[in-house]
């Protein structure tokens, strides 16, 4: 194999060239190979080239003819979406939610099935619900897996590539120690093994969602929020995206007990968990369930817990529960108001963490929970953001929810095999994901205003 100066090889320099237009196209298009040239650097006799084996691949389609400026009328061209398929995991707080999309990120098909006892993260079923999940979207949308490129997991926890035999999943919060989760969905031959299951956290899944197709496109510096039962966020710096367990910051040093059990932890005041705790502990809202919280186990956060450590959990569901303190909030009820202005607190008192400590331009906040305390509180988040903040990043970074709804995640998610193969040249990857997911910085760079994708 020929190799250049730079130790690149034809091959190499191929797919880089069909990454080049399948990214443009798909972040910008449709567009006409006389735009291609200008728009990825290439010649014309490359983008001729690439093209034709893209469109010989079935990867581009035709998408209509303009008229030029007295020369012969163009043909437009764009991502082919039935040419491939990912599917999206969201491993949530109650339920495993599994969506089949097709290569521009249209949903095909979706299934949720609930974690039972709600809130239980045993491994297990877990693993056994993204099985009969695969299996249901794929027979749903009557697709098989010859075209399917992988299969995208967000998860709680710190992820851990380099372990031997895959992904390790690092989930204190929910009770994992070091759960080689790759490995067990690949003992479940959901899919064949050619097919790459790519890991990543649930919060950094919800942030590339964000940067891609939300919120915060356009932004070269953003944290985004994933604010449910818990909370955690993601930063992404340039295109490159870090997970943060921002929801483990100390914020009451010897405070209420979180569920990583450490006591002063931000998710111990701010998640929404907490956020109910806090107002049943007070007489407010629906009654904890038997066992559940608010019976407090006698340190002063509110929690009960039971055999084997586990914590009781809020009935009626959470967001029903979220939803009654709004309502209570806007009847004027004076406790649930102040549960509200401290829970705005805690968060603005945390965001001014990640303004002080990274100050990005941007922050937004998803996650079922920020979605739906978010209309209300946002404007007071932001007051105490900051006033908590050093004023200068303060003066450059904007505070807002994130624009992609309660599918982020699972849209994120999916992203994790469309970057790779965006990377690949347009080839499915590997089953062993790299450390870093390729193609993520190149895709923002190319990213245009007016893609086709998540159509």
């Amino acid at each position: 194999m020929t190799t250049g100066r730079s130790g690149r090889t034809v091959r190499d320099l191929r797919r880089g060239n069909r990454s080049a237009v399948l990214q443009r196209l798909y972040f910008g298009g449709p567009m006409s190979r006389q735009e291609l040239g200008p728009a990825t650097g290439l010649s014309s006799g490359s983008v001729s080239n690439v093209v034709g084996e893209l469109v010989a691949d079935g990867l581009l389609e035709e998408a209509g003819i303009v008229d030029s400026d007295g020369g012969r009328p163009r043909t437009l061209l764009r991502v082919a979406p039935g040419s491939a398929h990912m599917i999206g995991v969201d491993v949530g707080e109650t339920r495993v939610r599994v969506e089949l999309f097709d290569l521009t990120l249209t949903e095909l098909a979706r299934t949720e099935l609930p974690l039972l006892p709600r809130g239980c993260y045993d491994v297990g079923p877990i693993v056994d619900h993204v099985r009969t999940g695969i299996a249901t979207v794929l027979a749903d949308a009557g697709v098989g897996t010859e075209r399917l490129l992988g299969v995208g997991v967000g998860v709680p926890g710190i992820i851990d590539r380099e372990a031997p035999g895959g992904t390790v999943v690092h989930g204190q919060t929910i009770g994992w120690d070091a759960v080689p989760l790759e490995a067990l969905l690949r003992a479940t031959k959901a899919v064949p093994e050619e097919v790459p299951y790519l890991i990543d956290n649930g919060a950094r899944t919800l942030g590339q969602a964000e940067m891609w197709f939300g919120a915060g496109r356009g932004a070269r510096e953003a944290v985004v929020v994933l604010f449910g039962s818990g909370v955690g966020a993601s930063l992404i710096t340039d295109g490159s995206g870090t997970a943060l367990e921002w929801g483990h910051l100390t914020v009451s040093v010897g405070g209420r007990r979180c569920r990583c059990g450490a006591r002063g932890c931000l998710e111990a005041y701010a998640g929404a968990e907490s956020v109910l705790a806090r107002w049943a502990e007070r007489g407010g809202g629906p009654g904890p369930a038997s066992g559940g919280v608010g019976g407090g186990d006698g340190d002063g956060d509110g929690r009960t817990v039971g055999a084997g450590g586990v914590v009781g959990v809020f009935e009626p569901d959470e967001e029903e529960a979220l939803s009654a303190l709004l309502d209570a909030a806007g009847a004027g009820d004076a406790l649930a108001l102040a549960v509200l202005e401290e829970t705005a607190e805690y968060l603005g008192a945390g965001l001014s963490d990640v303004i002080n400590l990274f100050r990005p331009e941007r922050i937004l906040i998803g996650g079922w929970a920020g979605l739906l305390l978010g209309p209300h509180i946002l404007p007071a988040v932001r007051e105490h953001a900051t006033r908590y903040s050093l004023r200068h990043p303060a003066a450059r970074v904007s505070i807002d929810l994130g624009s992609l709804g309660p599918d982020a995640v699972t849209v994120g998610a999916a992203t994790l095999p469309l970057s790779a193969f965006f990377a690949a040249g347009g080839r499915r990857a590997l089953p062993e994901p790299p450390a870093e997911q390729p193609g993520w910085q190149t895709a923002m760079e190319v990213r245009g205003s007016t893609g086709q994708s998540r159509g």
